[in-house]
């Protein structure tokens, strides 16, 4: 969580990009490149996901500091003026590098913990990810207790604090070998961190509003900030308490529980061997059997499966083994590329992520074309809908398991719904449509990077989640380049020439006159209606494969679950 806290530098290039244009001399189309620099730093984590294969995760760690103080350290010499002024591409480079440090951060985090806490992936990728969302905050209210007079000390806080924090508990972090068996405790430490995350959030807010609307003095955001720290540092009990007052269990005890998740996924042959003959006794169930009350279609699956078992250990039957893993197994990313499911997850978040990617990077324009004029408000509220999403999904996905008996992927298909209908409340114009958009486009988008790499790690296994992981997170950035860079942009500028009369002009009808981008500004819902009406429909399809995915992976779910509806 601490690791995380530092792992959103991306989400502070708003804040730094002012200062970087006005001191080089930078236009708009010019910071422009430099934010695709940094969101293309932000999303190829490939290369940490694969490194997480073959290196301790320390030196991952180390790596993703390294760039990390490297990439935006070179920026702050340059904007500094410590060195002579540099290209362009220089500086694309140099944010590539540090903002693909945060990869390597996120990675660490998740391939550990997921590890670590097998039997709560939905809850702790929640948070994990919930607190990566709330870091630009967090470290803006840090930068505020030092009250540098240089704007450019920013970007030094930002090459040095993140590093000096990975760097200090790199050792720590880390898969834990031994016994990961749930305890009694468990649920009543997730809710503690769960407070602890509302708590945040909403002191995070508070502080916000606060300072927006009154001036406080030095002394004021110093005590804000360290409040913010101590609440950062609070979850810390957690494992003192377990560590001084918890009592230790008996050695039958510990045998008596679950085994551990390296137990787990080093099954036996003849675990293997039945996992195949449950999948061979549902492909040879007669057709009538679905038919059948739901008792008495177990009993007779049953009874199938005990003959299968009988006839293959007397050697009656051969059980064939398929090249490959199967689903529930270890993939490795090529693998995990020829499989059907793992494609459709892919393309349902290309289609949903995208969409909401697309409505956070436009909200700006958004809320101007309705005429509202301050439009920070509408940003932080999806922010903090964001994590809130983030650290929801993560708990909503373990109910639809543990109390609903669902396959997780259900989950992401209740969000794709839930966005797909505040895009099309926006798209019909009806009121207070930007705050449904804000809310509900926060709320979705986030919950997807709780869900998704849970049901990932399920499915593939952990073996090269890293890598599974990284490559789904280019869903978001390649939907938004289509449906923002493509779609939302040009219809913007149509609406926006069609009401400056410019289709009058370019048919001659009107004399021509010179009219400069800045005059193309839209003005209405109709600006980004059509957009949302398309994305909205997009979302339903993306509902559809979040489906179909699961309908082929029930019986996984109801192997590692046991209480999953088949």
């Amino acid at each position: 969580m601490w690791i995380q806290s530092c792992a959103g530098i991306g989400y502070l290039f708003g804040s730094i990009s002012p200062v970087i244009k006005s001191t080089m001399g930078y236009n708009q189309r010019q910071v422009a490149i430099l934010g695709v620099a940094k969101d293309l730093g932000d999303s190829i984590g490939l290369v940490p996901g694969s490194l997480c294969e073959v290196l301790p995760i320390w030196a991952v760690s180390l790596i993703g500091a390294v760039q990390n103080f490297v990439g935006y350290g070179l920026v702050w010499l340059i904007v500094a003026q410590k060195v002579p002024a540099l290209p362009l591409w220089v500086l694309c480079v140099a944010i590539f590098v540090g903002t693909n440090g945060e990869t390597y951060f996120n990675t660490v985090a998740l391939v550990s913990c997921v590890q670590n806490f097998p039997k709560n992936r939905g809850p702790v990728v929640g948070i994990l990810k919930g607190f990566a969302g709330l870091s630009g905050a967090i470290l803006t209210q840090i930068y505020a207790m030092i009250n540098s007079p240089n704007q450019a000390s920013l970007i030094f806080m930002i090459a040095v604090g993140p590093s000096m924090v990975v760097i200090a508990i790199m050792f720590v972090v880390r898969p834990v070998r031994g016994h990961r068996q749930a305890r009694s405790s468990d649920n009543s430490s997730f809710l503690f961190t769960y407070s602890v995350c509302l708590v945040l959030a909403a002191y995070l807010l508070g502080v916000l509003i606060v300072e927006d609307l009154v001036n406080l003095d030095q002394t004021l955001l110093t005590l804000l900030a360290a409040v913010l720290i101590i609440l950062v540092l609070l979850p810390i009990t957690i494992p003192v308490l377990l560590a001084f007052y918890s009592e230790p269990r008996h050695p039958v005890e510990e045998n008596l529980l679950p085994g551990t998740d390296k137990q787990e996924s080093s099954k036996s042959d003849l675990q293997i061997r039945g996992s195949f003959i449950l999948s061979e006794s549902e492909d040879e169930k007669p057709s009538e059997m679905d038919l059948l009350q739901p008792a008495e279609r177990h009993r007779r699956i049953a009874h199938l499966q005990a003959k299968l078992f009988q006839a293959a250990a007397e050697g009656a039957v051969r059980v064939k083994r398929r090249k490959g893993p199967r689903r529930g197994e270890d993939f490795t990313l090529m693998q995990a590329l020829i499989k059907a499911d793992f494609l459709l997850m892919f393309f349902s978040l290309v289609l949903a992520s995208g969409s909401g990617l697309t409505v956070i990077d436009n909200l700006g324009q958004i809320c101007q074309s309705l005429g509202y004029t301050d439009t920070s408000i509408f940003v932080s509220m999806i922010s903090i809908w964001n994590f809130l999403g983030r650290v929801g999904g993560g708990y909503f996905s373990e109910a639809i398991i543990r109390k609903y008996a669902y396959p997780r992927p259900v989950a992401m298909a209740v969000v794709q719904v839930v966005m797909a209908f505040a895009l099309f409340y926006y798209a019909m114009g009806w009121p207070g449509e930007i705050y449904v958009l804000s809310i509900f486009i926060g709320l979705g988008y986030g919950a997807h990077w709780a869900i998704v790499p849970a049901s990932a790690s399920e499915l593939f296994g952990l073996k090269s989640f890293g890598a599974l992981y990284n490559f789904l997170t280019l869903s978001s950035p390649a939907g938004s380049l289509i449906f923002s860079g493509v779609m939302a942009s040009g219809l913007y500028d149509y609406y926006a020439k069609k009401q400056a009369g410019l289709h009058q002009i370019d048919s001659g009808s009107l004399p021509a006159i010179h009219l400069t981008e800045k005059s193309l500004t839209c003005v209405g819902t109709e600006c980004y209606s059509l957009t949302c009406g398309i994305m909205s429909g997009l979302c339903m399809i993306a509902v559809i494969l979040s489906l179909i995915v699961v309908r082929r992976t029930k019986t996984v779910y109801a192997q590692l679950y046991g209480n999953v509806l088949v």
